[in-house]
């Protein structure tokens, strides 16, 4: 079967699922379960731009799945070898042992990240990723032999997961309140947003570069032989689309050399084409000592995740007997073949397509288009970069959160998928999109925002 032209939807969809009978099992993760019991957002199928509920409706994917899906859906390339995969080596362990997709997988990754990032860690998720790097970090001074340097930095407004290692490092207060105070001894940069100086910035605001200097304020107060790594997201996704200031990460980079730290970018949103290139920190000039990934390393078909890491980081670890164990950490299905498969076929897309490339031609359109909502009734600000967006809405007083949720359900109605946190809505389409569908999503989701002021 020939792969589809992106943005296609088939006519029909073989072995879709009708709707379940019972919603009461399945204890649904970052959901109101409730609401969504009461009134199910359902899909059973998905094809290129779109996907399909059970009664065959197609609904325009706005989100690329949840920021994962960036050569859009069911693309055959990727399904091909998932599928052949399966019938050739469905698992292969990866403590001693190794198959050839991993190593293949590898020096893809590696060839693509910027600078001497040149070594892969594999996991299967963007929460793994960041507590590998955490790990990775602790590890590296372990072996220098600065053991003191335990102490970890990560932003206000930042999202790295839910691990303990990743609430710990995270700043969205709603991520960390029911789970304690987390991992000791770690702080935290504020975060990049004034709305006064920044609202309805289209790209990186001009604003706010100087608030990377708190890090020297973080440094003076526990000193630098304490502190391990700082970790930030390029651009904050989950927190509503937050870009860096200009010059911000490069400010940033430079205080952590004068201080020996490590530098992480967790990419986990942003890698893969979301900024236009294949990381932001291609976009952005800077070379942190470690990158976290996920999502769009093979486009969200098979849970996969890793980091990459600086060659002088990796070589501190290779010390002791040649048969020992040099990092103690992995996971049963680190590199798993089918994830392997999986994304080696859609980095091929993505080289075959010129997908980051048409992300970063397709970005003034996007943003100009995603900005024509900002005189409607209730929109605090807006902010693009690269293929997402993000809109601030009034809270409800009676009921924060409520205006977007229902914004989000209506949507959906009206045949668009967006994203709803807190009271703000996020767009992030996969790479494929076309510029009439960005129209459309923006048509769809007008009149909805009108109707719930």
């Amino acid at each position: 079967m020939p792969a589809p032209l992106p943005g296609t939807v088939p006519n029909s969809l073989p072995g879709s699922l009708p709707g379940p009978n019972d919603l009461g099992a399945w204890w649904m993760p970052f959901t109101a379960n409730r609401a969504f019991r009461r009134k199910p957002r359902l899909v059973s199928g998905a094809e290129g731009m779109h996907y399909v509920t059970p009664d065959g409706r197609h609904v325009l994917d706005g989100i690329a799945g949840l920021w994962c899906c960036n050569a859009g859906h069911a693309r055959e390339p990727i399904v091909r070898a998932i599928r052949a995969q399966a019938g050739e080596l469905d698992y292969a362990p990866p403590f001693q042992f190794g198959h050839p997709a991993a190593f293949a997988l590898a020096g893809r990754l590696a060839a693509l990240a910027p600078g001497d990032l040149d070594r892969v860690f594999l996991c299967n998720s963007g929460s793994e990723a960041v507590d590998t790097a955490l790990k990775i970090a602790l590890a590296y001074w372990q072996a220098r032999g600065e053991g003191r340097r335990t102490r970890l930095i990560g932003r206000e407004r930042g999202y790295h997961g839910v691990g303990f290692g990743g609430i710990s490092v995270g700043g969205i207060a709603a991520n960390r309140r029911a789970f304690g105070p987390g991992l000791p001894g770690v702080d935290h940069l504020p975060h990049t947003y004034d709305r006064a100086r920044q609202a309805f910035t289209v790209g990186e605001p001009d604003w706010g570069a100087h608030l990377a200097d708190d890090l020297e304020r973080i440094v003076a107060l526990h000193d630098a032989s304490t502190i391990a790594a700082v970790i930030v997201e390029p651009m904050a996704g989950s927190t509503g689309v937050l870009p860096p200031p200009k010059g911000y990460l490069e400010r940033l980079r430079a205080i952590c050399d004068r201080h020996g730290l490590l530098l992480i970018f967790d990419e986990v949103i942003t890698g893969f084409g979301r900024l236009g290139h294949a990381f932001a920190a291609e976009r952005y000039g800077v070379v942190p000592d470690m990158i976290t990934f996920a999502k769009g390393v093979n486009s969200g078909t098979v849970p996969m995740g890793g980091v990459i890491v600086r060659e002088p980081v990796h070589a501190a670890l290779m010390e002791g007997p040649e048969h020992g164990v040099e990092l103690f950490h992995g996971y049963t299905y680190s590199g798993h073949p089918l994830a392997c498969a999986a994304a080696l076929a859609a980095l091929d897309l993505y080289r075959d397509e010129d997908l980051f490339a048409r992300a970063r031609a397709l970005e003034p359109a996007f943003g100009q288009a995603v900005m024509s909502l900002r005189s409607l009734p209730g929109i605090l600000d807006i902010r693009t970069v690269g293929l997402a967006a993000a809109i601030d809405l009034v809270p409800r007083p009676d009921a924060p959160a409520l205006r977007a949720f229902t914004i989000m359900d209506r949507a959906f109605e009206a045949g668009l998928v967006v994203r709803a946190a807190g009271d703000t809505l996020a767009l992030t389409p996969p790479l494929i999109v076309r510029e009439d569908q960005i129209g459309e999503m923006v048509d769809r989701l007008e009149p909805v925002i009108r109707a719930n002021p």
